[in-house]
């Protein structure tokens, strides 16, 4: 039990403990050798002692004698060296217990000037790991000045680590970002010959047909081309922002979207921000799109509600009906290339990176996106978005 305590402390803590406890064990031993060797010093009660008239007597008196002169100045100095012997345990008790206290408190602060390298790395290791994605705050380093020493060398090795896995998640963004551009031009040329053989007069039904499948599946590809890019794009930190009101958002893609057969209903009030404007547009789009897909096939609606929370934080909320949404399926929606049937190269319209755009806008923006069943079934997306500075 006192050794789970003791592991409990702080390594400041401990080690103040065991300056403390260093000390009063060596002052412990100070004080016990002293009395020791001054104890050494006391004249032994036998011994005889000698007067200016140059007679020897005993220290102790015979039988009938009385009282010589030398016996009294023995037991004065007997009693002399008692009460030194006395007066040195207690009055070196006390200071040493007043040094320990000193000595406890000043190894306190030492441990705490000693720990501050490990403190600050602890903090940003702190920060990093607190950030919404997990290349967030890779950007940023410990920059420990000081000796040479091995808290310095262990600083300049997190900060390799950290550099490292900056340009690791950097050079995928970039490679996501070049493959998919490299990637549009084939399918565009694509798109381009097979409308042009589909709508050729001459064309018959059977290659109609075909290239009328074939250009689906280039737009699939091309959906999930600019999908990527605008995951690799929204994964970044917004530097640049403005102000931006999800109502304007919320009314111009509700407008766009009343034009299919899902009903549209939108209760949109203020919730100003800062952010990229088309990075918030396509976070809606996307969520109202993703409501409109997944749904019943009759009497289905999509709801959209905007709104400002009591901490000033702007919120938006998109709920729709649709099949019923286990729980432990939810998270994983978020996650790219992921539907709630599981097929990843089935004939559904999406590219199954709806929602993980929308989560990866919001948290560009420092907000977060979260996701619950909806009673009777559907889904309810909530983004909460920082507040707009004033």
């Amino acid at each position: 039990m006192k050794l789970t305590r003791l592991s409990r402390l702080t390594i400041r803590a401990r080690l103040t403990l065991v300056y403390g406890g260093l000390f009063l064990v060596a002052g412990v031993l100070l004080l016990g050798v002293t009395y020791a060797l001054l104890a050494q010093r006391i004249p032994d009660p036998d011994q005889r002692v000698t007067f200016n008239g140059g007679v020897e007597a005993p220290a102790t008196p015979g039988p009938g004698e009385g009282p010589v002169g030398g016996v009294v100045e023995s037991k004065v100095v007997e009693n002399t060296w008692d009460d030194a012997l006395d007066a040195l345990l207690t009055q070196g008790g006390i200071a040493l217990v007043l040094a320990g206290v000193a000595a406890t408190a000043l190894g306190w602060l030492i441990a705490g000037r000693l720990l501050q390298p490990l403190q600050r790395m602890t903090e940003t290791a702190a920060r990093i790991a607190d950030a919404p994605a997990a290349d967030r705050g890779l950007h940023e380093r410990i920059a420990l000045d000081g000796p040479h020493d091995e808290v310095k060398r262990l600083a300049d090795t997190f900060d390799v680590m950290l550099e490292r896995l900056d340009q690791s998640f950097d050079g995928q963004r970039r490679f996501v970002a070049n493959a998919s551009h490299e990637l549009r031009t084939p399918l565009t040329l694509n798109r381009a010959l097979l409308e042009v053989a589909v709508h050729r007069r001459s064309a018959s039904l059977e290659v109609r047909q075909l290239g009328e499948t074939l250009l689906e599946i280039n737009g699939r590809h091309e959906r999930l081309l600019d999908g990527l890019l605008v995951l690799a794009r929204s994964e970044r930190e917004v530097v640049e922002r403005s102000y931006v009101d999800l109502v304007d958002i919320v009314e111009h893609v509700a407008e766009q979207a009343k034009q299919g057969q899902v009903t549209i209903l939108t209760e949109a009030g203020s919730a100003p921000t800062a952010g990229n404007s088309v990075l918030l547009e396509r976070l809606v789009q996307n969520l109202v799109e993703n409501g409109i897909r997944y749904n019943v096939p009759a009497d289905g609606w999509v709801g959209i509600t905007s709104d400002t929370l009591p901490d000033g934080s702007a919120v938006l909320v998109v709920s729709n009906t649709g099949p019923v949404v286990p729980p432990y399926e939810v998270p994983r929606l978020f996650e790219p290339f992921h539907r709630l049937d599981g097929d990843r190269l089935g004939s559904a319209p999406g590219a199954g990176l709806g929602l993980s755009i929308v989560r990866a806008v919001a948290r560009a923006h420092g907000g977060e996106a979260t996701a619950r069943p909806r009673d009777g079934g559907g889904l309810v997306v909530t983004v909460t978005l920082p507040a707009a500075p004033r």
